[in-house]
C-alpha cells in the first residue's frame, strides 16, 4: 500500500445502500445487480463529457466503519455534470490523501482480496488510519487501482 495523493473528480452513475455483511449473503447481496447494471454494454454511452472508458466504484457516506452501512455509486467519470438520466446520480469525489492498491488478476477474486487487505490494515490499527469518507475503485482493462481516505 503505497500513500498518494488523489485528485477532485466527478462520477455519474448507479447508487445503491448496503452493508459488507449484507454482501456477503447472496439473498441480500445488492453489488452484483448494481454491477450488472453498471457494466452493461452502452450503460455510459450517451452520458457527455467523459473522462474515459473505465468504471468507477465510489464508496461513500460510510455509517460508521467497514461494519456500517455505506453507499456505493458505480458509473463514469464525467467533466461537468449532464442531466441526469432517470435513475442515475451524481457524486463528487473530494481530492483526497490516500492508501493506493492495485487489484491485478481474476476478477471479483483480485478486488475481494485488496479490501481484505485494507480491512486487515484497519483493524490491526494500521497508520494511516482509514477516514471512512469517500473511497474509489478505477476498474480499467489492466485490473483496479483502489484509493482508500486516510
Amino acid at each position: 500500500m503505497d500513500v498518494t495523493e488523489r485528485g477532485e473528480m466527478i462520477v455519474v452513475g448507479f447508487a445503491v445502500r448496503t452493508t459488507n455483511a449484507d454482501e456477503m449473503d447472496h439473498a441480500r447481496a445488492k453489488l452484483p445487480a448494481l454491477w450488472q447494471r453498471a457494466g452493461a454494454p452502452g450503460a455510459f454511452a450517451h452520458l457527455p463529457n467523459r473522462v474515459d472508458e473505465n468504471l468507477y466504484a465510489v464508496l461513500t457516506d460510510y455509517e460508521s466503519d467497514h461494519h456500517g452501512a455505506y453507499t456505493q455509486i458505480v458509473g463514469t467519470a464525467v467533466r461537468t455534470v449532464p442531466r441526469l438520466p432517470e435513475g442515475m446520480v451524481a457524486v463528487r469525489v473530494p481530492a483526497a490523501t490516500t492508501l493506493r492498491l492495485e487489484a491485478r488478476g481474476p476478477m471479483p477474486q483480485a478486488l475481494i482480496e485488496a479490501w481484505q487487505r485494507v480491512w486487515k490494515h484497519t483493524e490491526s490499527g494500521g497508520t494511516p488510519s482509514r477516514a471512512f469518507t469517500t473511497d474509489l475503485e478505477v476498474h480499467h482493462p489492466g485490473g483496479v487501482d483502489l484509493y482508500v481516505a486516510v
